[in-house]
């Protein structure tokens, strides 16, 4: 039998440092060596017991959560799962603390306070797992860390795009995908959409912090969004994105059909769409994360004559869902994470047509301004 994970569970709650370890003694292969109150208990729990795996409170009283986890990154880094707040409350911190370092998040339920963590208890004792084999994995260097300053892009004309990327992505995912969006220049000639397994009321958030490290233009999808050159759509948290074409355009749908692999959203709803409707003019990428997701849709944009990419396994914080696609023999190309922007810009150009205006629109005058888009004819490579 192999040795079990050892685990810190970090929390001022006293309830939450029972109901915790009660939830992962269920697993015979994780043991709690220990809990703390506080951050300044938890650093000296960590140096006396030297667990595998950190479970981390964002609010706490005298050190909190993010304050803990700088010092824990800085000074012996380690494998932290977050226990975040509500999202409304505490996305803004989750995305912060996931640049800072931690592996993953899992979002205390509303009634937790009342000892209510079944729904999570399942989630919790599998990220726990996924982050005992990251260990050792080295994060992208963050794009975003703090609250990053609003800056005006250029607008660029509303143009149908050369390429659609479909990007499948999971554990590990916002650092990676901040690092990935920042290279790519404001004039890149295709559309990038996004499936980021996150829940529901975190995608946002993370959209809007990728549009202010990015020269491309991030927002959080609706249904009927134009996929436009220069403009990325992350899918929102609990449903599914579709890729149509339609007459005034190629749009994206999105569906609360039920979940896929586990998943809603699912990277592989997105791809399979993607391969139906733009076959030869795809490109689909699947990058870190756990499970299988996302293989068997990576296959169909192969088989539609797409170009498939994977993330190679050495740069994934959780090389599951790559390795899948590989060993299917799904991905054409293993690229490493530094050389997937410059990989994409290589296959599909930039667009330098002159600007119209010099100041960014907001994302309803970006959203206006895509309907009237000219409508987009079918091409070949």
């Amino acid at each position: 039998m192999s040795e079990r994970i050892r685990v810190l569970v970090v929390d001022d709650s006293a309830l939450m440092r029972k109901l915790i370890p009660a939830i992962l003694s269920r697993d015979p292969s994780i043991e709690v060596v220990g809990t703390a109150m506080d951050g300044s208990f938890a650093l000296k729990k960590i140096e006396e017991l030297h667990p595998d795996v950190v479970t981390l409170d964002l609010e706490m009283p005298r050190m909190d959560g993010m304050q803990t986890l700088r010092l824990i990154m800085r000074r012996a880094p380690m494998p932290v799962i977050l226990l975040s707040t509500p999202p409304k409350e505490g996305a803004s911190f989750t995305l912060e603390a996931l640049a800072l370092g931690a592996v993953d998040f899992i979002s205390k339920p509303h009634n937790a306070a009342a000892g209510n963590l079944e729904s999570i208890a399942e989630s919790l004792i599998e990220k726990i797992k996924v982050a005992k084999r990251a260990s050792g994995r080295k994060l992208p260097p963050a794009a975003v860390v703090d609250e990053p300053p609003s800056v005006k892009k250029p607008a660029r004309a509303a143009l149908p795009p050369k390429r659609i990327i479909a990007i499948g992505i999971s554990t590990g995912g916002p650092n990676a995908l901040q690092f990935v969006l920042s290279q790519i220049p404001a004039d890149f000639s295709s559309a990038i959409v996004i499936v980021q397994h996150m829940p529901e009321g975190f995608t946002e958030m993370f959209a809007r912090r990728l549009d202010d490290c990015s020269p491309l233009f991030v927002q959080e999808a609706k249904s009927g969004d134009l996929l436009l050159a220069g403009r990325v759509l992350l899918c929102p948290g609990n449903r599914h994105m579709m890729v149509r074409r339609m007459a005034r355009g190629d749009v994206v749908v999105l569906s609360d059909a039920p979940p896929v692999n586990g998943h809603r959203p699912s990277a592989d709803v997105l791809f399979h769409s993607v391969a139906q409707e733009f076959g030869m003019l795809s490109i689909g990428v699947i990058m870190t994360g756990m499970g299988e997701d996302g293989a068997e849709g990576l296959g169909a944009i192969k088989a539609a004559g797409g170009l498939t990419v994977a993330q190679s396994e050495e740069t994934c914080v959780v090389g599951g869902m790559p390795r899948a696609a590989i060993n299917k023999g799904y991905a054409t190309k293993i690229i490493t994470l530094d050389g997937l922007a410059s990989f994409l810009v290589s296959q599909c150009g930039t667009d330098r047509a002159p600007q119209e205006k010099s100041h960014k629109p907001d994302k309803n005058e970006k959203h206006e301004k895509s309907e009237n888009t000219p409508v987009s004819s079918q091409r070949t490579s």
